[in-house]
């Protein structure tokens, strides 16, 4: 499973390539929005404390285990609806925040189905149209541990070397 820093750092980085190359309105496309972002690709895995909290209490919801409904892209999907609302309305901060929120989650449920991560079945790609599970899983087990920590040291490696190039950050040390 992808550790919760490579939810975090690879939203982030994705976000803040397109806000450095892609986007024309960096108006819209702010730092603060870059971090939403990054928050919300980490946020279905926000079903492990809730389930446990709700298990501690004797409340047992199955889509609610970790890899359940979460994990699933209609949960990213959903927030496509104010995206669409709130740029027809010509108010595109608001929009692009419900943007980045979506790709956040839908990212991060990616990432679990290629790496492996939430329900050891796989992601419930189709849901709610079907249960059924899908995966990749290639650093699924904990024998995987070096390809996962490997994995989070080369992303932010290059993140830092990409923001030296592209901003200069040494000058702030």
């Amino acid at each position: 499973m992808p550790y919760a820093v490579t939810h975090v750092i690879l939203t982030i980085i994705i976000l803040d390539l397109y806000r450095d190359y892609v986007a024309r309105h960096k108006k819209y496309f702010t730092l603060w929005t870059i971090f939403i972002g990054g928050l919300a690709g980490l946020a279905p895995d926000m079903d492990i404390p809730v389930h446990f909290v709700l298990s501690k209490i004797g409340i047992d919801i199955s889509l609610l285990v970790h890899g359940g409904i979460s994990h699933t892209p209609i949960i990213g999907i959903l927030f496509l609806i104010p995206f669409a609302a709130f740029w027809l309305m010509k108010k595109h901060r608001l929009a692009v925040i419900f943007l980045v929120i979506s790709f956040g989650l839908l990212f991060h449920i990616f990432l679990d189905y290629l790496i492996g991560g939430g329900n050891i079945q796989g992601i419930m790609l189709f849901y709610p149209f079907s249960t059924e599970t899908f995966k990749i899983f290639i650093a699924a087990n904990d024998t995987d541990f070096p390809t996962r920590a490997g994995l989070d040291a080369l992303i932010l490696i290059l993140w830092l070397f990409h923001e030296e190039r592209k901003h200069k950050i040494l000058d702030f040390i």
